[in-house]
């Protein structure tokens, strides 16, 4: 009988994005739009605007998850009033932005980003409620909000200026 070698599992870890982090999280939030089909082009208006990580982390908090040493997902974390606050309300914490690597989703990765976007807003005394934004038919991303509580604001749901696309607003009471 033979004993088989496994190897270490990988160790996921959720910290702050620090600068060395910028590159890798606006290609893997590129490449999580594109892949999921969100936009067919990396020069839509949007993947552009996403892509400034260094101005966006200027006035928000960003998480990134980790495996191994190599970052593969990310989250941005903003405030009522602030420049990239979409839905915030007094006492929100809003996320926008959660991506994982096409590479490596359905690894827990997003779950886990999630888990440490509750817990910041756990963290923070004014914070009675985390909010999210997300596209009506994004079906995978809406079944893990809900999965993890979060309950469809239908009468904040909302449309894209000058499109005809609509984006759903998920609220979870703290």
């Amino acid at each position: 009988m033979t004993t088989a070698t496994l190897a270490p599992s990988s160790t996921l870890l959720i910290r702050p994005a620090t600068e060395s982090d910028y590159p890798h999280i606006a290609r893997i939030t590129v490449d999580s739009y594109l892949h999921a089909g969100h936009f067919e082009t990396p020069d839509h208006e949007y993947l552009q605007f996403v892509q400034q990580v260094a101005a966006r982390h200027a006035v928000s908090e960003i998480l990134v998850a980790e495996r191994d040493g190599v970052v593969i997902g990310s989250v941005t974390l903003v405030r009522e009033g602030t420049e990239y606050a979409d839905i915030a309300l007094d006492g929100e914490l809003e996320f926008r932005m959660l991506v994982v690597d096409p590479a490596v989703q359905r690894s827990g990765a997003g779950r886990a980003l999630l888990g440490a976007v509750i817990a910041r807003a756990r963290e923070i005394e004014d914070v009675h409620t985390v909010s999210l934004t997300t596209g009506g038919h994004w079906a995978a991303a809406r079944a893990l909000y809900e999965a993890e509580g979060f309950v469809h604001a239908s009468e904040r749901d909302w449309y894209v200026p000058n499109t005809e696309i609509v984006l759903v607003v998920y609220t979870l009471t703290l």
